[in-house]
Formats: structure tokens, C-alpha cells, sequence
């Protein structure tokens, strides 16, 4: 008997022993069964992993960005002479300060050598060297109030690569293709087109980390060999490569076999495919050939100060629309002005300003825009104070990027430099914040995508992040 009694408008009931112990015990069995569906789900999702790592997963919720293009300003341009202009600044210029620099005897105060223009709409301000990516600002937020922690090249270009100022995690890149995978079975997820010069801290800029392997970023080079070693040898046929490689899977796969989970094994076995698949592809990818005469002139790939750069940005455009999920396009040399910042600077703004709005240009164009993140942005900033002749320290205190394309809330500015450019003063945003920002634009929730590691669960944000919302739409 159970007898059901109604009181205050409510059903209470009186169990017996016998019903409460059945109960309990069904209640252990759906637990129990709970547990194994988690499971059984959890194994699933590790088949699909070993065997399509790259395969489209579902995002937390529905996403802005399919596809981010991180345009990366290596060794730091500086604010003030690019898209912030203080004019207490040129008040002041010439006075001396007390100021702690990275490398010592700092000199005074220091106005901008450009000048500087207000630009669309929203009246952003830009200097004289960037007029075509000038034409853009009404689509951009500009962040004017970042700060990170190491006042160092590597260790900051570590930062705002994974989010810590140390090596050995995994980039950004590699942390949005493990909760995204790609839309592109023959492409890598993850391409970086690196500098001239080779990015300092080298390749744990675009490390997988302790995420499997399969998710590091593959270095492309511009030309007719995007990726060293990818061209089949001329002694060797497509069937005879073919027959190598299965040849060679068997074997990896029955050392796997006595090997399970082992995902350092699984990434070199998937490796080889991808490498194999990539042949046809990667090839075809760098053959402008095909593109016409005016967008080439566009990018200024047929000009020796833009080709570098302008054949990157066509590139990037090529990979976010075979599917590629993450881009990184390093500009050559490096905006490292401790001294002669008015030719550094001006140099650099010749060598990336036609290609990055030929960039934008055809994004919109195409459409991809409305599916494309991009990002502006170098890993610090620079000194307000004069250094050597005519240059500027390195400034993690302050320092601004801008973002456009899918999800951004155009023509909008947030957060604020002081007076005179020296320190993140209002609102200030945090490398941590950056990535919150991206993974929530691509439609991920940056405290729940985590990786088990050493004990603990790891994010790409560590303990900290928050999404801007107020730049976007």
C-alpha cells in the first residue's frame, strides 16, 4: 500500500520499507545506466576523433565566425602612431618622465612623426602610411585597452598565442580545431603563413601543446611549395605512394593496437594522410594563376614591397574558403622600433596596407565576411618615451588591435589608453579576454571547452576571460 494523502494543496506520500528499498534500488540501476551511456558516448566521440580528428563538430551554440584570420603585427606596432593618437602626447613632447622601460635610460616624451585622419562615418582616426585600410573602419571595433604580462618578445608572443607567457601550451588555433575540427578534409585545420625571418619562439607559437598533435598549426610558406617535403618524389608513382602508405598504416595500426589511446601515435599515422591528400590540394591552393590580373594587382603580389604579404592575405582568403578553420598571417620583418620608428613603421604600413584591404575587400566581396573573424594585432605595444634615435621601447601596459567581419559590432571603439599612451586606463582587456571573445564568436563557450592534462582541466583561458560584448553585434 501507498497510500496518497492531498494536504495544502500538495500530494505527500507514506512509503513502506519494501517500496523505498525498490525504489532506491532502481533509482542506483538508472544512475548506473546514466554512467554507462556517458560512456559509451564519450568512446564514440573518441572513434569519430581517432578516426576524422578534423571532422565539423557541433558548437556550443549557434556561432557568428566560421573561420578566424589572425593578420599578426610581429614585434609590436604602436598604438599612438597607428590608430590612437594622444595629443597631450604632442604637448608634452620633449618632457621627461618617471617610467619603468625594458631596456633602461629611457628618454623623454616623444609625439607621434605621423599624421594623423578621421576616417567614415564613425570617425576613427588613422595614420597618413594606412589610407586603403583606412577605407575599413566602419566595419571595425577597435580595442584600445590591452595590456599583457611580459614586457619580452617570446614569452608574450606566447601569451597572446595560448593565453600563458610560458611554452609548452596549445595555441589558439589549435584549442578552436580540437572543439570545431575543419571544414576541409584535405587541408590542415590550422595553417600559420609565417614570416621572412622565422617568428620568434619559433614553432610553440602554433603548438598543439598537450592537446593531440593533430591539432598543431602547419607552417605554409608563399611560392610553389607551400609545405616542405609535400611533392611526391619523381621516381615514385601515385599507386606505388598509395600501396607505401597502406603498407605502412597496417603496421602503425597494429602497434597501435597494443597501444590503445596512445595519441601521439594516432596523430603521426593521420599526419601521413593528411600529407598524402594535401599533395593535390596545397598545390593547387598557392596557383594564382587563376585569379585574374585585377585581383592580383589588388593584393600588389606584382610589386616586390607588397608581394610577401599581399600573396599571405590571397592565400588566407583561399584557405577560409575551402574551409580552413584558423589562419595565422605573420608579416614579414618585425615592428620592433627601438629606434627609427618614422622608417619602421612607415615601411611596414607599405608592405600591409593594400593587402589586408584587398583582403577585406574580397572577404565582402565574396561573402565570407559574414563568416569570417579577422584580427589586427602584435603581441605588446610601445613606449610613450623616446628610445635611441627616434625609437620606442616595448610597452605591455598598453596597446591596442582591431577586429572586423562576423559578429563585430562595426564602427565601434572600446576601452582607453591615458592621456599619453602609456597604460590600459578604462576597461581594460586582457589577453584572456581576446580569446573569450573569439571562442564566443565561433559559437564556443571558452569555460566549458577544456582538456584533461596532469591532474587538472585546462582552457585556453585559464581561470579568467570575459567576452566583450559590447563590441559586438
Amino acid at each position: 500500500m501507498n497510500p496518497a494523502h492531498q494536504h495544502c494543496g500538495r500530494y505527500e506520500s507514506f512509503t513502506s520499507r519494501r517500496d523505498f528499498l525498490k525504489k532506491a534500488g532502481a533509482g542506483f540501476g538508472m544512475l548506473a545506466l546514466a554512467d554507462l551511456m556517458g560512456k559509451n558516448n564519450q568512446l564514440a566521440a573518441a572513434a569519430t576523433e581517432a578516426s576524422n580528428p578534423m571532422a565539423p563538430r557541433a558548437a556550443h551554440f549557434s556561432p557568428k565566425a566560421k573561420s578566424v584570420i589572425w593578420l599578426f603585427m610581429e614585434g609590436a606596432p604602436s598604438a599612438v602612431d597607428m590608430f590612437d593618437p594622444k595629443p597631450e602626447l604632442t604637448k608634452r613632447d620633449g618632457q621627461r618622465i618617471d617610467i619603468d622601460v625594458f631596456n633602461g635610460n629611457p628618454g623623454p616624451l616623444m609625439k607621434s612623426p605621423f599624421s594623423f585622419a578621421q576616417y567614415g562615418e564613425s570617425g576613427a582616426w588613422v595614420c597618413e602610411h594606412y589610407p586603403n585600410v583606412a577605407q575599413h573602419v566602419d566595419d571595425f571595433a577597435f580595442v584600445k585597452s590591452f595590456y599583457s604580462e611580459s614586457n619580452d618578445h617570446v614569452p608574450a608572443l606566447y601569451q597572446i598565442n595560448t593565453g600563458i607567457p610560458r611554452p609548452g601550451f596549445p595555441s589558439a588555433g589549435s584549442w578552436v580545431t580540437y572543439g570545431l575540427g575543419s571544414g576541409n578534409n584535405n587541408l590542415p585545420g590550422y595553417v600559420v603563413l609565417g614570416n621572412n625571418q622565422g617568428v620568434k619562439g619559433g614553432n610553440l607559437n602554433w603548438s598543439s601543446g598537450f592537446l593531440p598533435t593533430t591539432h598543431q598549426g602547419t607552417l605554409f610558406r608563399a611560392g610553389a611549395t607551400p609545405v616542405i617535403n609535400l611533392t611526391r618524389p619523381r621516381d615514385v608513382s601515385r599507386a606505388n605512394q598509395r600501396a607505401q602508405l597502406d603498407l605502412m598504416a597496417r603496421l602503425n595500426q597494429r602497434h597501435l593496437d597494443a597501444r590503445p589511446g596512445e595519441a601521439e601515435l594516432l596523430g603521426r599515422i593521420q599526419s601521413f594522410e593528411l600529407a598524402y591528400r594535401m599533395q593535390a590540394e596545397a598545390t593547387d591552393l598557392v596557383d594564382f594563376s587563376k585569379e585574374s590580373a585585377a585581383t592580383r594587382e589588388m593584393y600588389g603580389i606584382d610589386k616586390d614591397e607588397t608581394r610577401s604579404y599581399g600573396s599571405k592575405c590571397l592565400m588566407a582568403r583561399r584557405l577560409v574558403e575551402r574551409g580552413v578553420r584558423f589562419v595565422q598571417v605573420y608579416s614579414d620583418g618585425e615592428w620592433d622600433a627601438h629606434s627609427d620608428l618614422n622608417g619602421n613603421h612607415k615601411g611596414h604600413c607599405r608592405a600591409t596596407d593594400k593587402p589586408i584591404h584587398a583582403l577585406l575587400t574580397d572577404l565582402k566581396r565574396a561573402g565570407l565576411i559574414n563568416e569570417t573573424l579577422v584580427i589586427w594585432g602584435g603581441e605588446f605595444g610601445r613606449m610613450p618615451v623616446s628610445q635611441g634615435n627616434g625609437g620606442r621601447d616595448h610597452n605591455p601596459n598598453g596597446f591596442g588591435m582591431f577586429m572586423t567581419g562576423a559578429g563585430i559590432k562595426p564602427g565601434t571603439s572600446y576601452g582607453e589608453l591615458d592621456e599619453i599612451g602609456y597604460r590600459a586606463a578604462v576597461d581594460r582587456v586582457s589577453v584572456h579576454d581576446l580569446h573569450a571573445t573569439m571562442l564566443h564568436l565561433l559559437g564556443i563557450d571558452h569555460k566549458q571547452l577544456t582538456y584533461f592534462h596532469n591532474g587538472r582541466r585546462y582552457r585556453l583561458t585559464d581561470v579568467a576571460g570575459e567576452v566583450l560584448q559590447k563590441i559586438l553585434v
